[in-house]
């Protein structure tokens, strides 16, 4: 291995911040592989698509990327589809392990591979377009997306040389298939239960690629390195779970609320901030729909209106029923995988609702009570006329001897209430 190599790959690492294998040791052949064990989502699309530059940049045999999924959303499948059918790397997809399944848009990704393979025991299939509620799509705008859906699946498994009619009809008719029936259907290539079986059958075998070249796979006791999500993308992609983001976003107005009306705690304030961040970071990538986002949003208004005004529970109600109604429609998923589950909704609505509303009347009591410091703590207060109280006199307030005048003559002994302070005089009336 040369010195240059090494160097080369030494920058790479600090620049990347990932590992670089030496890959250039053709007795120890690499093999890349990447787990597609998520909901298809830009960050999943983006950490497959580093995969296989990855792999490239390793010089490694082939990538094996190893598919658990129920789908997602149909810009960053094509992401990775695209991804798939440009790499520089002979990609082979395979659903598994055994159980696993490579739902809607994962069918997709695994018909691009340059061999499809299938654990036994998995199923694959069900592409059919479903808008947020898992209905299909109706009418005219049911035919564009279908036939959208239908012509892109025909584009490349009809290159790679697979069943073109059947691999649509998942699309159109919500197929779906177990391994034993894609092999048996020329859809996928091989039914295989782990990792070394696909590299004991594929070594040494010729495969075409997508471009028309030919390429012997030399995968002989090749070693398998799993490629690792970063930790940015391994945190971004627990963000983007909607019923996360939901409760971040929530949580965050929570937090901010409480340091606008207890100014100095900062914790509440910076923990809220991050977490209303993070859950906009969300909303920015998922398909939200912003009538559910107006319907929280009047719930919280309710909930506040409920502490200042005696509605005796009604706008409780009110907004609580908008918030659960808010939260299901909030984001436009079109798998469940990606759409606000009604446990979340009404696990966070009910304590939120009591959270605000007592908040709310706290602050107003606060507001409200008479200060115990200060000339304002003074006003009301009683006290005994010591002396006659006219223009002058004395009086004992709180145990203390003031300067005190009155509009009206007050005799010595008589009980009397401050109605004024005017620094350290006070103005009194008898009682």
């Amino acid at each position: 291995m040369s010195l240059s190599y090494k160097i080369g790959a030494l920058l790479l690492t600090l620049l990347t911040g990932r590992p670089v294998a030496w890959a250039q040791n053709a007795a120890t052949p690499v093999v890349i592989q990447v787990e597609l064990d998520d909901i298809v989502h830009p960050v999943s699309a983006s950490y497959v698509s580093d995969g296989i530059k990855h792999a490239s940049d390793v010089g490694a045999q082939a990538i094996i990327l190893r598919i658990d999924t129920p789908g997602g959303l149909a810009d960053s499948m094509r992401s990775m589809v695209e991804s798939i059918l440009s790499s520089p790397v002979p990609v082979i997809t395979w659903v598994g392990p055994n159980g696993a399944r490579a739902a809607s848009a994962g069918f997709f990704v695994l018909l691009a591979g340059d061999v499809a393979v299938m654990a036994p025991g998995t199923n694959s299939g069900a592409a059919h377009p479903v808008t947020a509620t898992g209905q299909k799509i109706e009418d005219v705008m049911e035919k564009k997306v279908v036939s959208d859906a239908s012509a892109y699946i025909r584009s490349y498994t009809s290159k790679r040389g697979r069943n073109v009619q059947l691999a649509e009809s998942a699309v159109t008719e919500s197929r779906s298939f177990t391994a034993e029936e894609a092999l048996k259907d020329n859809l996928i290539d091989a039914v295989i239960s782990d990792t070394q079986g696909i590299i004991d059958k594929y070594d040494g075998k010729e495969i075409r690629r997508f471009d028309d070249r030919r390429v012997a796979l030399k995968l002989r006791g090749a070693k398998i390195q799993t490629f690792e999500m970063t930790r940015r993308q391994r945190i971004l992609s627990r963000v983007l779970d909607p019923n996360l983001a939901f409760i971040l976003a929530l949580a965050g107005l929570l937090g901010l609320y409480v340091e606008i009306t207890h100014p100095g705690l900062i914790a509440p304030g910076v923990l809220g901030a991050i977490s209303l961040i993070l859950a906009l970071f969300a909303f920015n990538m998922l398909p939200v729909n912003w009538a559910g986002a107006a319907l929280i949003l009047l719930a919280i208004i309710l909930f506040v209106l409920e502490a200042t005004i005696t509605s005796h529970g009604i706008l409780a109600i009110g907004g609580i029923i908008s918030m659960i109604v808010g939260g299901l429609m909030l984001v436009d998923g079109p798998i469940p995988q990606m759409r606000v589950r009604l446990s979340t909704t009404v696990g966070v609505t009910l304590p939120l609702a009591a959270i605000t509303v007592i908040l709310v009347r706290l602050v107003l009591l606060s507001h409200r009570r008479k200060s115990e410091v200060g000339e304002e703590a003074m006003i009301g207060e009683v006290g005994v006329a010591k002396t006659e109280v006219h223009q002058d006199g004395k009086v004992l307030v709180h145990g203390e001897y003031w300067n005190a005048s009155a509009e009206r003559p007050i005799p010595a002994g008589a009980r009397v209430r401050v109605v004024r302070v005017h620094g350290l005089r006070i103005e009194v009336e008898q009682t």
